[in-house]
C-alpha cells in the first residue's frame, strides 16, 4: 500500500518527500533558505493532527500542514542555532518543545508563536564540544513527566511540564554512556525507560534511578564498540522495541535490532538489502501499527510493513538523512 507520505531530513538537502511509501520523492523548496541547503535534524509529526509535522533546522524551526509539501517558519530564539529534537504534547497542539546545539530546552504554548527557554542545567561543553538535545519524550502514563535525552550530558526529567528538570543519575561508568542519542517509555505491568548511547541500550524500571545496560555483538573482532543510534517501540505493543545499530558512526554496515519481550533479548530483523552505514532513526505512527519507516545515515531508506519483522530498501537512495517520519495521506 502507497497511501502514506515519508518525510526525511537531509544535510545539505532540505527536506524530501514521497507522497506513495516511497516509489517517487521530491525536494521541498517552499520558503526554505539557501534555497534549500540546510541541515533538518528533526522531524516530529502531531498527534493532534494527521497531517502536521514540524521540521528543526540550522536556520529555524518550521511546520507543513499537509504531510511536508508546504513550509512555514516559526519566529523563535532557536533561528541560527542547529535544531536536533522538537516534540508536540500528545493532547494540546498548542504545546511544543524543541532541543538544541548549544544543549538549550526551548518550550512555547501557543503553537509557535512565542517561546520560552527552559531551566535545565545542561552542561554547556563535553569532551567533543558543545552537548545537543537529542530526544525530547512526553511520558505516555503522565504528560506532565517529559524526558530528554542529552549528547553528551546523560539523561533529564521534568514532572512539572517542564518548568523544572532534574539530572537523573549516570547510566553507566563510561563517558560514552551519558551520550544518549535517544530516550523512549514502554509501560506496562513494569515499565521501562530506555536510553541509547553509542555502546548500547541502557533500561530503568526504576524510573532513571538506575539503569543496566544491553550491548549487542560486534560487526567485526576490531570494532571498539557495536553503536546504537535511534530507537522505536510498536505503535501497539510496547514490549516490541528496536534500535538502530552499526559498526561504528557513520559506519559501513548497518541493522536494526528487535526484542520482542521488552528489551530482556534481541535479535537482527530481516532487511532486503544490508545497509551502507548504521541505521540512525526509525519511525512509527499509530495510525498504522504495522507500518514503520528507518534510515541509515548514509541514505538508504527502509520500509516495513509487517510491524517491523523485515524491511523493504526503497530504490531512491539520499545523501546525510538525519530524521525520517510518515504521516497517512
Amino acid at each position: 500500500m502507497d497511501d502514506y507520505t515519508i518525510c526525511i531530513g537531509t544535510v545539505g538537502e532540505g527536506v524530501w518527500s514521497s507522497p506513495d511509501g516511497g516509489k517517487s520523492w521530491d525536494r521541498r523548496w517552499g520558503n526554505w533558505p539557501g534555497p534549500g541547503e540546510n541541515e533538518v535534524r528533526a522531524l516530529a509529526t502531531d498527534p493532534n493532527s494527521p497531517h502536521r509535522v514540524y521540521a528543526g533546522s540550522d536556520v529555524g524551526l518550521y511546520v507543513s500542514e499537509d504531510n511536508g509539501m508546504n513550509w512555514e517558519k516559526l519566529d523563535s530564539p532557536m533561528d541560527g542555532k542547529q535544531i536536533w529534537s522538537v516534540t508536540v504534547h500528545p493532547d494540546d497542539p498548542n504545546t511544543i518543545f524543541a532541543g538544541t546545539k548549544p544543549p538549550e530546552i526551548y518550550r512555547s504554548r501557543n503553537a509557535g508563536k512565542s517561546w520560552e527557554e527552559l531551566p535545565t542545567n545542561i552542561a554547556q561543553e563535553c569532551f567533543v564540544g558543545p552537548p545537543k538535545v537529542t530526544a525530547i519524550r512526553f511520558d505516555p502514563r503522565d504528560h506532565n513527566t517529559i524526558w530528554a535525552g542529552i549528547e553528551i550530558d546523560g539523561v533529564f526529567k521534568s514532572m512539572d511540564g517542564g518548568d523544572t528538570w532534574v539530572h537523573l543519575p549516570d547510566c553507566g561508568p563510561d563517558p560514552l554512556h551519558q551520550d544518549i542519542h535517544d530516550v523512549r517509555i514502554a509501560v506496562g505491568p513494569q515499565t521501562k525507560v530506555y536510553a541509547s548511547c553509542p555502546a548500547g541500550v541502557f533500561a530503568s524500571t526504576d524510573e532513571g534511578e538506575s539503569w543496566e545496560i544491553h550491548e549487542f555483538p560486534l560487526f567485526h573482532p576490531d570494532d571498539m564498540l557495536s553503536y546504537c543510534r535511534g530507537m522505536e517501540l510498536k505503535a501497539d505493543d510496547p514490549n516490541v522495541v528496536f534500535v538502530g545499530n552499526g559498526d561504528s558512526t557513520p559506519g559501513f554496515e548497518g541493522i536494526i535490532q528487535r526484542s520482542q519481550d521488552g528489551g530482556k533479548t534481541w535479535s537482527p530483523v530481516q532487511m532486503s538489502k544490508q545497509p551502507n552505514s548504521n541505521i540512525y532513526w526509525m519511525a512509527s505512527h499509530p495510525s498504522n501499527p504495522s507500518r514503520m519507516v528507518a534510515n541509515s545515515i548514509n541514505g538508504y531508506i527502509y520500509v516495513s510493513d509487517d510491524g517491523g519483522v523485515s524491511w523493504e530498501k526503497v530504490k531512491n537512495e539520499f545523501g546525510e538523512v538525519r530524521s525520517i517520519v510518515w504521516l497517512p495521506n
